[in-house]
């Protein structure tokens, strides 16, 4: 009589184990959090901040360019090989900075935003514990918070590189080439690989510290310090470093060593990479020497050669990333999670 008893016991504990690992139950998770998201009044600030940047950017650039477009007549002609929808992200007329600056600028906040209370605020709320105490892996409260992030990014991201494309086309009237939006989707993927460290970078300080407030603040510390002081340092070293040199040589292996350490800081490799990526016209990323430039074409590099030269500098953002997201996972899984 026993026997049926534990059988049955079984068949439940079974039944249970799928149930846990039921995808459906995760994307569960992120449409709440995705929802949250764009119910969170300080997360709906920042999208309407960049939303109307980016297009009083683009108003700005798109002036400027058909202007310059009405004022000769082989203008047009000239446009269709001069990669023209690529300067609707990198040109600007001065009065405000253009599109790829606004990204550089404002991408971090929104990571940081989206990130630094994702677990530290279901704690003190004491919603966590009972999340936990539902029939879920633990993993899927942190992946499902990254995800509906991202998701955030992915949507934003996309929709104002196709509205930009959209403006140029119908202001400007040009048609745009294959490649030139190939190079903008790169650019779009580029920009959510960017903010993704910063969101991985916020989630991580969420896990760390128990309040919202601190993660906040060590996030915004470490961006203020990679947006002006890293850069302070590197010039200052710089200043002394460069002093005796004996060769042209030796100058220019100086300079690779700058170089290489300006890249340590993550806008550098975001504005090193898209900056290449939407100017065709860039050939080299460090120091050349005479003899290196000697029978080079001038011209603009293809697609592929573009991609190749950015790699190094894809592949570090990419290995940022996904360490900070790996460090938040493992301290999430060994965290001690109980009512107060």
């Amino acid at each position: 009589m026993k026997l049926p008893n534990l059988n049955k016991i079984m068949e439940r504990f079974q039944s249970t184990e799928k149930k846990e690992s039921n995808p459906s139950v995760f994307w569960s998770i992120v449409r709440k959090e995705f929802t949250d998201y764009l119910t969170s009044w300080r997360i709906i600030i920042l999208l309407l901040i960049i939303v109307l940047t980016c297009v009083g950017s683009l108003y700005t650039v798109i002036v400027t360019i058909k202007e310059a477009l009405d004022a000769t007549e082989q203008a047009k002609e000239i446009a269709k090989d001069s990669h023209l929808f690529l300067k609707l992200f990198t040109s600007s007329d001065g009065s405000l900075p253009p599109f790829i600056t606004f990204v550089t600028f404002l991408g971090p906040l929104l990571g940081i935003a989206l990130g630094f209370d994702a677990i530290n605020s279901e704690r003190n709320k004491g919603t966590l514990t009972r999340l936990m105490a539902q029939p879920i892996p633990r993993d899927y409260v942190i992946n499902a918070k990254f995800v509906a992030a991202l998701l955030i990014n992915v949507v934003l991201f996309f929709s104002l590189g196709f509205l930009v494309m959209a403006f140029g086309i119908l202001l400007l009237g040009l048609p745009i080439t294959f490649e030139e939006f190939i190079r903008i989707i790169c650019f779009l993927s580029l920009c959510i690989v960017y903010i993704a460290f910063w969101l991985n970078l916020g989630i991580l300080f969420s896990v760390r510290f128990k309040q919202a407030a601190t993660s906040a603040l060590a996030g915004i510390a470490v961006w203020i310090f990679f947006s002006i002081f890293y850069n302070m340092i590197i010039d200052f070293i710089s200043k002394s470093y460069l002093e005796a040199v004996t060769s042209a040589e030796e100058m220019v292996n100086r300079q690779g060593v700058l170089l290489n350490l300006m890249r340590l800081s993550p806008n550098y490799l975001f504005s090193e990479s898209t900056t290449t990526l939407l100017s065709p016209e860039i050939r080299s990323l460090g120091p050349l020497t005479m003899e290196q430039t000697v029978g080079a074409l001038a011209g603009p590099l293809p697609l592929g050669q573009s991609i190749l030269l950015i790699w190094p500098q894809l592949t570090g953002m990419i290995a940022a990333t996904l360490i900070c997201f790996a460090i938040s996972y493992i301290l999430f899984m060994r965290q001690e999670i109980r009512t107060n």
